[in-house]
């Protein structure tokens, strides 16, 4: 019954390799969305619904139910895989991504959003602009210069495609999230600058689930507060054996 860890944006599967180095259990996957720093399947299209069935397709090669823990878009991807496919899920944890018809997408998600002007953006985002804002947002220099070496003309098609698919997420999804029967811990950053933590008071109602804000934290909990994420994340999973 492994745990499978889902990242968001820009980010790849190397965004949890601090926090897995604190969890004691070995029976950890931590996929890349197609596109985010790796190759796309011929023919895959970057929108919500396509990440979502790709993730189901990766739960399902395990073969059993597992721990599926979401930060930033695969926060949204969680919820909805729990809500759509609740057979595969053990348990579920998510953080600092909403799926909520009160959020408002910030500002640069609305930029990406928009024809033309998502183009440029992309276009002129270079890889030390990007690490810079990504360390002055709270991530670690060294992750903040590695992850943005992978962000390439593809990640960015692939970034546009999902924000563009998901303007309307929260409407779409919200009523599924609402019915999610399975044990769930919301994760959250306390300080958040793209989702205050009234939606995570918000969804942790809604589910039915237990409640952590990690104080004093920005947007990447798994990068500025492995070690305490990972151990929110061990006590829920021992409630669940």
């Amino acid at each position: 019954m492994p745990a499978v860890l889902v990242h968001g944006v820009p980010d790849t599967h190397r965004m949890w390799d601090t926090l897995r180095s604190h969890l004691s259990r070995r029976d950890v996957l931590t996929p890349s969305l197609p596109g985010f720093g790796v190759a796309t399947p011929p023919g895959f299209e970057p929108t919500k619904e396509a990440y979502v069935t790709w993730l189901v397709g990766e739960i399902e090669r395990v073969g059993a139910p597992v721990d599926l823990v979401g930060h930033d878009w695969g926060s949204l991807l969680v919820q909805r895989v729990a809500s759509v496919r609740p057979d595969l899920i053990r348990s579920w944890a998510a953080g600092d991504g909403p799926v909520d018809r009160e959020y408002v997408w910030h500002d640069l998600a609305q930029q990406w959003q928009t024809p033309g002007v998502g183009e440029a953006i992309m276009a002129a985002m270079q890889s030390q602009t990007l690490a810079e804002g990504l360390t002055a947002a709270g991530v670690p220099s060294d992750y903040a210069r590695a992850a943005a070496a992978h962000v390439d003309q593809r990640m960015k098609e692939c970034i546009l495609g999902l924000y563009r698919s998901a303007v309307h997420v929260g409407e779409e999804w919200e009523d599924g999230v609402a019915r999610c029967d399975r044990p769930a811990l919301v994760l959250w950053s306390r300080d958040d600058p793209y989702v205050a933590p009234r939606f995570a008071e918000r969804l942790a109602a809604r589910v039915h689930g237990e409640l952590v804000l990690l104080e004093g934290c920005g947007h990447w909990w798994p990068l500025e507060r492995p070690a305490e994420a990972a151990a929110a994340l061990e006590r829920f999973w021992r409630t669940r054996a």
